[in-house]
């Protein structure tokens, strides 16, 4: 638990650590879960410099289905110019002609 964390958010991180294995789920599954939850309940509060993730999304999930930011934050890493003006559709085309 990062220490940025206040009580409540680290009971927050707790109770979805502990309902998640009671579930079934790994120790280490569901660390990553709750933490997960709190960073996330703490970026929509606005306890965190950023507003939004700054990851690119589930890589299981297609391009078409994720978010404009993750796109943009893919887009990043691949070097791809123009990127903040893009579109959606702009920016998957773009990314998928990189690839």
């Amino acid at each position: 638990m990062p220490s940025a964390w206040s009580n409540k958010d680290e009971r927050q991180y707790e109770h979805v650590m502990e309902s998640s294995k009671d579930r079934g789920v790994s120790t280490k599954r569901a660390k990553e879960i709750a933490a997960r939850t709190v960073n996330k309940t703490r970026r929509q509060k606005g306890h965190t410099p950023n507003k939004q993730t700054q990851g690119t999304g589930n890589p299981n999930k297609p391009l078409d289905d994720r978010t404009v930011q993750e796109l943009r934050n893919i887009a990043s890493d691949m070097n791809i110019r123009g990127r903040s003006k893009m579109k959606k559709d702009e920016l998957v085309k773009a990314i998928r002609n990189k690839r």
